[in-house]
């Protein structure tokens, strides 16, 4: 993370640009800034933390395309510190398939002095031990096309052919003004940037709020990545950014279509499923220490209330 001199946040996006493509060549979409790895089932093991929003969109990808038995999942704890994600919730808090405690580990054995962030999600190569990308909109874009020959055979599309175009300028918006955007307020370092921050949310939550008032997902009847991505910070909202990251004009439960949407999505297992609320409020409220000295973790919402009808179907 980092800080204009405005105060304003801005976010560290410089990944490790390496694809895994269908027979390690050029990949269908998108650069080919750094190394290709070829598509091999049971070579890589996605280690995503359930407390990371950039990390759950890709464990609700990989289930839904059916991809559990192709792509094993390490999941470390819900906290970490200035060094790494640990596999705090694996006994003797080491990961049962590569055999590390501190995700830090595959890092280093790629890129000896590594001193970028270690951040999740990240594909890490099995056999060698060491990472291979922690980029993560490509992470789940080309579990979807390079990956397409081992999917489940009723796997949805994510990413219908005729909706490309208009499905990117959607999740563009919502990463800049919704997935960023409530980091945007948490983590502003003036009043004037955090007005800014706050006034650019809620300027694309009423879109997004009028948007699901004509159709039942974000780009119509069917479920598609677009979705997967907005689902991420509306799971969070709530619990967290709301009160932790000053996002209060309203609570999501009282946007009608919006929470109307999340409960649908929720009942999804691949959403439900892989959503801890236990996690996500342990990690933002322990780890950040600065937004939080006493590290005390909020009891409440109550999680019972995602279980409510949605009125959607």
């Amino acid at each position: 993370m980092a800080y204009v001199s405005s105060g304003e946040f801005k976010r560290d996006a410089n990944y490790i640009p390496d694809r895994v493509t269908r027979d390690g060549r050029r990949p269908e979409h998108g650069p080919v800034d750094g190394e290709l790895w070829p598509v091999q089932a049971g070579r890589y093991r996605l280690v995503a933390a359930k407390a990371c929003p950039w990390a759950t969109r890709s464990i609700i990808v990989r289930e839904l395309l059916g991809l559990e038995d192709v792509i094993s999942l390490g999941t470390p704890g819900p906290t970490h510190d200035e060094r790494s994600w640990t596999f705090d919730l694996d006994p003797g808090g080491v990961d049962p398939v590569l055999g590390i405690e501190r995700l830090q580990e595959a890092y280093l054995k790629r890129f000896a002095g590594y001193d970028r962030g270690i951040t999740v999600p990240a594909i890490v190569d099995v056999p060698t031990g060491q990472v291979v990308t922690n980029d993560f909109p490509w992470i789940t874009h080309d579990l979807f096309f390079e990956w397409r020959e081992l999917h489940r055979a009723d796997a949805p599309d994510l990413w219908p052919a005729d909706l490309r175009d208009e499905m990117d300028e959607v999740m563009e918006r919502i990463y800049t003004e919704v997935n960023n955007g409530v980091y945007r307020c948490g983590f502003a370092g003036s009043q004037d940037a955090y007005d800014a921050a706050y006034d650019r949310l809620w300027t694309a939550l009423d879109w997004l709020e009028e948007r699901l008032a004509t159709r039942r997902y974000l780009m119509g009847d069917s479920i598609t990545e677009a979705d997967v991505r907005l689902w991420t910070t509306l799971a969070r909202f709530d619990a967290v950014y709301h009160g932790h990251f000053k996002c209060n004009r309203q609570k999501l439960t009282e946007l009608p279509n919006l929470w109307g949407y999340a409960r649908d999505l929720y009942a999804v297992p691949a959403f439900g499923g892989n959503t801890d609320f236990e996690q996500i409020k342990t990690h933002y409220y322990v780890v950040h220490r600065d937004l939080n000295p006493t590290q005390v973790v909020p009891k409440g919402p109550d999680p019972a209330a995602w279980l409510e009808p949605h009125g959607r179907g």
